[in-house]
């Protein structure tokens, strides 16, 4: 076909850009791979002083610095996908932490596993989440992914009882927000008369099911995968969940945006079996019981307030095996391990039956849609 003259304009123009790009290119790629030779002498060290590859606290501190250098035209948004699997690659070359999430391929869990840790990652599907918390805490994997709280549905319970019976730590947070999709084997909505769902998904989304599939039940199941095996092998079903997993399970997505709020995000944590680095810690995760006394948690909460340390979210949840007895999980805006908290710490630890720090980690920070 012969080249029009608006094509060869176009082409006139654009090649002297296309040169630039080849010359930026190919200095990019002699510092990449520069960069690539430091992260592995960083990684002879950790491996040197037994150190984690994995240090939030550094991306965070990087993604920061260069965010305030930055002058455009890419955004914070870009810059960070960027940099996103430069660290995936550079964890990666000094040895790739194997990742336990909440499965198969395609739940929320994993796309939030991608969105925070990369492409690169090693990513290993549990099917529940005593199976992630048993993982880390036997080192059978190097970190887990949890979510631990929607920010218009609250708590994921069983995420926070686990932090009661396993020993490990919080390395590292980030909120996302997913996109909801109902996923069935079936062609229209009009074929469906059960959803499944874990609670969070439905509460996120009642309205629209409402209005869109009045006359069908809603089960509870304990998973996204759960729903979605219960999809494959029934007609006149559909499941909330991920887009993602109706292409990885040759299901149709009926609907997609499901969300009653566009406002919804997810908290998610990555959980280790030993605590991470404390020099970037800002913020702080404790766990602690106290005595059915008149005024225990009150001397509690009196003790942060006096030393000017603010709760940023206080739950209690039922206590095991202790009838009218309660946990609580709580959120502090600080290092709590830090020296000059180590007073009110201990002054807390006095009132409480037990405590414990179950993670000092760097403030997550909000991460695209997916």
């Amino acid at each position: 076909m012969a080249t029009t003259q608006a094509e060869a304009n176009e082409e006139k123009l654009l090649e002297p850009i296309r040169a630039e790009i080849d010359r930026l290119d190919a200095e990019l790629l002699v510092l990449l791979n520069q960069r690539a030779a430091c992260s592995l002498k960083a990684g002879t060290i950790k491996k040197k002083f037994q150190a984690p590859v994995f240090r939030p606290g550094r991306e965070q501190s990087l993604l920061r610095k260069l965010n305030t250098a930055n002058q455009g035209p890419l955004d914070e948004r870009q810059l960070r996908a960027i940099y996103r699997e430069i660290f995936s690659v550079s964890r990666d070359l000094q040895r790739q932490p194997n990742i336990a999430y909440l499965g198969p391929e395609g739940t929320f869990s994993h796309v939030a596993c991608l969105e925070y840790f990369g492409e690169s990652s090693c990513l290993l599907p549990k099917e529940s989440f005593g199976d992630i918390f048993k993982a880390v805490e036997m080192r059978l994997c190097d970190l887990g992914v949890i979510p631990l709280e929607n920010s218009l549905h609250g708590a994921v319970g069983q995420c926070l009882d686990l932090f009661a019976t396993h020993e490990v730590y919080v390395q590292a947070e980030w909120i996302s927000r997913a996109r909801l999709s109902l996923i069935s084997r079936e062609s229209s909505l009009a074929s469906i008369k059960v959803v499944y769902s874990p609670a969070q998904p439905f509460g996120q989304c009642t309205r629209w099911l409402r209005e869109n599939l009045p006359g069908a039940d809603q089960v509870l199941v304990g998973s996204n995968a759960a729903a979605m095996r219960r999809v494959t092998d029934e007609t006149n079903s559909a499941a909330i969940g991920h887009a993602g997993l109706a292409e990885c399970l040759e299901l149709r997505v009926l609907a997609a945006n499901l969300e009653d709020s566009p406002d919804s995000w997810t908290r998610f944590f990555a959980i280790s079996p030993e605590p991470g680095p404390l020099a970037e810690a800002d913020k702080s995760s404790i766990v602690f019981t106290l005595g059915n006394r008149p005024g225990a948690l009150s001397a509690v909460l009196a003790v942060f307030a006096g030393s000017g340390i603010n709760i940023s979210k206080l739950e209690s949840r039922p206590l095991r095996g202790e009838r009218w007895h309660y946990i609580f999980f709580t959120d502090l805006d600080c290092n709590i391990l830090a020296p000059e908290h180590q007073a009110a710490l201990e002054q807390v630890r006095g009132y409480c039956d037990s405590l414990k720090v179950i993670g000092a980690y760097t403030e997550g920070k909000h991460v695209r849609a997916v």
